[in-house]
């Protein structure tokens, strides 16, 4: 199943299922004690068990056994994750406007940008704005 889409959209997931994913998405596979320990407010070991298994249904997650414990990793490729990611972080944080994400970028990232990062930027702006006529 790794690299097959979910049969629903990752922005439908309620924020503590989407926290998970993400911690999941950090750690690569975790056992449930080891998601619950990187949360924030961790709800109990039983509520992060049973979000995983709901992850797992809804076809964002998988598991293998390993001895007594099931470890859990992600189901959607490195391909189509960092999309559903950053759609997410779009509607989330700036009302879905990508022009509000890149300001908040460049605001945060402008000591760490080079003129060949502000360079490729401009060319993906303007390859954007020619796919627009």
């Amino acid at each position: 199943m790794p690299g097959k889409k979910p049969p629903i959209a990752l922005e439908s997931l309620p924020p503590r299922e989407r926290q998970i994913l993400d911690t999941v998405y950090r750690l690569k596979e975790a056992a449930v004690g080891e998601v619950r320990d990187v949360l924030d407010d961790p709800p109990s070991y039983s509520a992060v068990r049973a979000m995983l298994n709901i992850l797992v249904r809804k076809g964002f997650l998988d598991y293998r056994r390993e001895k007594t414990r099931y470890l859990y990793y992600p189901v959607l490729s490195k391909e189509l994750a960092p999309q559903s990611l950053l759609r997410n972080l779009l509607n989330t944080f700036f009302a879905g406007r990508p022009a509000a994400a890149v300001a908040a970028l460049l605001n945060v990232a402008a000591d760490d940008l080079s003129a060949d990062d502000l360079r490729e930027m401009e060319r993906m702006i303007q390859e954007a704005k020619s796919q627009l006529e």
